[in-house]
């Protein structure tokens, strides 16, 4: 296990050393940019499997969206998405229309690829994973034309939460 996380660190340091101008939007707190690719390289990122419905174009939107900043992103179409929450650890209040995975990481809902990319380059202790709530308008994968203002929170197994980051159409 620890060689897999080492593995995956390293690969994700990559991304973040390619992604120059989101990295440095990352690294000043300034909110990232949905369409900013992640990594231009041409390597694989991260393998992220996500779990959604068979009919939710959203999800789809947002794996297409994990595709295009350098993730590996497979999907699993199931009808029983809350045994996959809750076999996961996602609080009910941190839900989302689609689960997905990073090894043992849990990221809920429409999570930003460069938001992802942060938290895998300096993990929070004692989280299991990144959420934003419910479907925001503006978020990857929910760009509807209206973009709210969210936020993305880490979570831990044990329901608790702080915001990770906030985006806000300036």
């Amino acid at each position: 296990m620890k060689t897999k996380k080492i593995a995956l660190y390293t690969s994700v340091a990559a991304i973040v050393l390619a992604a120059g101008a989101a990295t440095l939007a990352i690294q000043t707190g300034e909110p990232a940019k949905s369409s900013t690719p992640v990594a231009s390289t041409g390597e694989a990122g991260p393998a992220i499997t996500i779990y959604k419905s068979p009919n939710c174009s959203c999800c789809q939107s947002w794996a297409e969206h994990l595709d295009a900043n350098g993730f590996e992103a497979s999907i699993v179409e199931t009808d029983n998405l809350n045994e996959v929450k809750q076999t996961h650890g996602v609080p009910r209040e941190m839900a989302s229309c689609h689960t997905a995975l990073i090894g043992d990481l849990v990221i809920e809902g429409h999570v930003p690829a460069n938001d992802i990319v942060a938290y895998l380059d300096n993990p929070e202790l004692n989280t299991i994973g990144l959420s934003v709530p419910g479907m925001p308008h503006g978020t990857p994968g929910m760009e509807t034309g209206r973009k709210d203002d969210y936020q993305v929170f880490a979570f831990s197994a044990n329901g608790q939460q702080r915001v990770f980051r906030e985006h806000k159409d300036y």
